[in-house]
């Protein structure tokens, strides 16, 4: 059986300077690592013909219907404007609608250089490839928008970091790649019949409600302003939120070094490049913020009146905190089984000072809430007894905080030991890990224990 895709590749139709056309670079030896049978379900694609279809899902091989491009795009990496970046090691094969009318990019990752690889080798290894899909997988069963894993395999090829190391494809899923970095990209070369042509495209199909570029800005901001609250509620840390990492359609995007924090602190930092703490865990709202702002300025040149657009984008991403105060609040508020209001503001920083005080674990403490074995979380018991008088005085809804809080997360310790074992040709340890993260609101022992002290993982790397 032949594998089919129904292939219907809008963004291959816009002009063609926004892309480079090019298919992907063959790899020796494909073996398939995982199939994700019911996102391909979804997808309208048989699971049975995908698990066999290792020529395709490594590139040696294009489904009918696929037309292979690589994404142009700048953006401001670390706040540092960098005007040519673009799909360096992705290849989109082309846009697919699903059986609930969605329509999501299908795109190679580790498929070869592109024009746009900067002496890169395109290619991705193993590691990258499994953390990627770990992640992004289990960000989608807590409820978080996320780009998601269709599949994974290994090429028979080895790539050069470091060391030696055995390469990988992901082919990874998301309802568009458009990044704030795009529209930078065209804005930035004066290109006003592409940005139009863009602006155009992501409001038919991320915004269809938009009626122009500051409607385009509004909706698009809303979603920021939950997708971040929804990663604080987590602990997540992106650890890279370059402007060229933020996609439009309000999807994560990019799992580089990211990580999920075990030991609660506001201020802390996994990725190794990030040596200044701009993407600490607590600066997240503030930046998602600053790149809003980029992407108010990448939209002016598309406004008749550009002074008076600047002043109204203004008005409009000067809303932002009071979006993601809101977001917070909720996102927060059912964590602690609440309808909160900023009367229980004071509840939620009062709890997390805690955490912060007596290094607690961010995931276990909220898991726990409610049971004895929350205060054996806190070293101050005294004083978290009182807190949870207060809290428990407010009449928590248990239920809304089992749907709401996660028992397990891909901590990144055991991420490390999967593709430590990976490596080594063993993928046991990854696909148990796939099948805790995927159901995050159930208790499974193995996968809730914070790390050791010799487990500690205290950087994350990009993968290239």
């Amino acid at each position: 059986m032949t594998l089919h895709i129904p292939f219907d590749n809008s963004y291959a139709r816009l002009p063609g300077r926004m892309f480079a056309a090019l298919p992907p670079t063959p790899v020796r030896a494909p073996r398939i690592i995982a199939v994700n049978d019911g996102l391909a379900r979804l997808m309208g694609i048989d699971p049975s013909a995908l698990a066999r279809a290792e020529a395709e899902l490594a590139g040696n091989a294009l489904p009918e219907g696929a037309a292979p491009i690589a994404q142009a795009y700048a953006g401001h990496q670390f706040g540092a404007w960098n005007p040519g970046l673009g799909d360096g090691r992705a290849i989109l094969l082309g846009e697919v609608v699903g059986t609930d009318g969605i329509r999501r990019d299908i795109v190679l990752k580790g498929a070869g250089p592109t024009p746009f690889s900067r002496m890169g080798d395109g290619r991705a290894w193993l590691g990258p490839v499994l953390r990627e899909y770990l992640v992004s997988e289990a960000m989608a069963a807590m409820g978080v928008p996320t780009t998601r894993a269709l599949a994974a395999v290994t090429t028979g090829e080895d790539v050069y970091r470091e060391d030696r190391l055995p390469g990988a494809i992901l082919t990874r899923v998301a309802q568009s790649h458009v990044r704030v970095g795009t529209f930078q990209y065209f804005a930035a070369r004066g290109d006003g019949e592409a940005l139009a042509a863009l602006a155009d495209h992501v409001i038919a199909r991320h915004y269809p409600q938009a009626t122009g570029p500051a409607d385009l800005l509004e909706q698009m901001m809303a979603r920021q302003a939950r997708l971040i609250a929804q990663w604080m509620g987590l602990g997540f840390i992106h650890g890279v939120m370059n402007t060229d990492n933020m996609a439009i359609s309000g999807e994560t995007i990019d799992y580089g070094p990211c990580a999920f924090m075990d030991v609660y602190h506001p201020d802390t930092v996994f990725s190794s490049i990030d040596r200044t703490g701009r993407y600490a865990w607590s600066n997240q709202p503030l930046i998602a913020h600053w790149n809003i702002a980029q992407f108010a300025s990448a939209l002016v040149p598309l406004m008749p009146d550009q002074d008076a657009a600047v002043e109204d984008f203004t008005a409009i991403i000067n809303r932002f905190p009071a979006l993601y105060r809101a977001a917070w609040l909720e996102v927060f508020g059912q964590k602690l089984g609440l309808a909160a209001t900023e009367d229980d503001a004071a509840l939620i920083d009062d709890l997390l000072a805690l955490m912060a005080q007596d290094g607690a674990d961010f995931t276990n403490v909220f898991a726990r809430l409610g049971t004895p074995a929350a205060r054996d979380e806190f070293l101050d018991r005294a004083g978290f007894e009182a807190w949870e008088t207060r809290w428990q005085a407010r009449g928590p809804d248990t239920a809304l905080m089992a749907r709401t809080n996660p028992q397990v997360i891909p901590r990144t310790h055991l991420i490390e030991a999967a593709i430590t074992a990976g490596v080594t040709g063993d993928l046991g340890p990854f696909h148990a890990m796939l099948a805790a993260v995927t159901q995050p609101f159930v208790e499974n022992a193995a996968y809730m224990r914070p790390p050791a002290e010799d487990e500690r993982v205290l950087r994350t790397f990009c993968g290239t």
